[in-house]
């Protein structure tokens, strides 16, 4: 049986050299690489060609969300789990919307993550009760929403709040302590949910509809 060859995507040399060697225990994985953020995990998909990408979503240079994007536009084969300290439903929905095919959280149980691994493989999904319950009630809420328009999330909501003081987007990164790339994928969602083309727009609509307030 040939090896699911892996690669570790994680800021931390710590949990890089930790889940290489427990993953490097299992007779059916074999770890390819490390990538120690997200310009280096888009530079080494390219080179090692794994079949899963353990990701995770905070890194500096580039986040995890962007790298998957760009991994994507050129690798529609390579699947990704999303490994990370993080269960707040923005990096939930972002990362699943880039292409993960599971969600874990850091504490998992090793025999989750092995389980991942081997389902995503196959082709199928893993995701974590946790988050699970996270996903349900954002489709509840999706169920609900008005033809009006899109909800705003909370993490949206801050983010056009700076714009309408003015804020570029190096600034809000600053502000909200996010990646640049993070704050154009927020921007981008908020424009199709209020159906504008630029930041003036949006924030004209925002004020007309009483999103907020200046």
């Amino acid at each position: 049986m040939e090896a699911i060859k892996i690669l570790i995507a994680d800021d931390h040399p710590v949990v890089r050299e930790g889940l290489n060697a427990m993953l490097s225990r299992e007779v059916d994985f074999k770890v390819v690489g490390e990538a120690k953020d997200g310009v280096d995990a888009v530079n080494k998909v390219a080179e090692l060609r794994p079949d899963v990408v353990l990701m995770d979503l905070r890194m500096p240079e580039m986040d995890g969300v962007e790298a998957m994007r760009q991994i994507r536009a050129n690798d529609t084969q390579v699947r990704f789990i999303i490994l990370t300290t993080y269960s707040d439903d923005d990096y939930i929905f972002s990362g699943i919307e880039a292409g993960a095919r599971a969600y874990l959280l850091k504490d998992a149980p090793r025999e989750d993550l092995f389980k991942a691994i081997r389902s995503v493989y196959r082709g199928e999904s893993l995701i974590q009760p946790v988050v699970a319950s996270k996903l349900l009630d954002r489709f509840s809420q999706l169920s609900r929403r008005t033809p009006s328009g899109e909800e705003l999330s909370e993490r949206e909501l801050e983010v056009l709040c700076l714009m309408s003081k003015g804020a570029a987007n190096k600034e809000i990164s600053a502000e909200l302590k996010i990646a640049q790339s993070t704050v154009k994928t927020h921007i981008t969602n908020i424009f199709q949910k209020l159906g504008v083309n630029d930041r003036t727009e949006a924030v004209t609509q925002a004020l007309k509809r009483g999103i907020i307030r200046l």
